[in-house]
C-alpha cells in the first residue's frame, strides 16, 4: 500500500507542476467595461472555432488538469486515512 501512496502522490506533484504552468500561460479572456456595455458577438468564425487554436487547447488542458488535481486529492486523502 505504500508504493501506491509514492505513486499517487508523484502523480500529484507533476499535476500540480502542470496545471501551474498551464494557467500561467494562458491569456486574459475578458473584454473589460467596455465589452459590458456594448455586447460582444459570439457568432463570429473565431469564437465558433475557439477550441482549435492555441487558447482553446491550453484552456481545455487547464480544466483537465484541475479535474485531475481534484481527483488525486481526494485519492491521497482517502489513501493516508487508511
Amino acid at each position: 500500500m505504500e508504493i501506491v501512496k509514492y505513486i499517487v502522490l508523484i502523480l500529484y506533484a507533476i499535476v500540480c507542476v502542470a496545471l501551474i504552468i498551464l494557467a500561467t500561460m494562458q491569456t486574459k479572456e475578458s473584454s473589460g467595461a467596455s465589452g459590458t456595455i456594448t455586447g460582444s458577438s459570439t457568432n463570429n468564425f473565431y469564437e465558433q472555432n475557439k477550441g482549435r487554436t492555441k487558447e482553446g487547447k491550453l484552456k481545455r488542458w487547464t480544466i483537465i488538469f484541475g479535474i485531475l488535481f481534484v481527483v488525486l486529492a481526494v485519492v491521497l486523502g482517502i489513501l493516508y486515512v487508511m
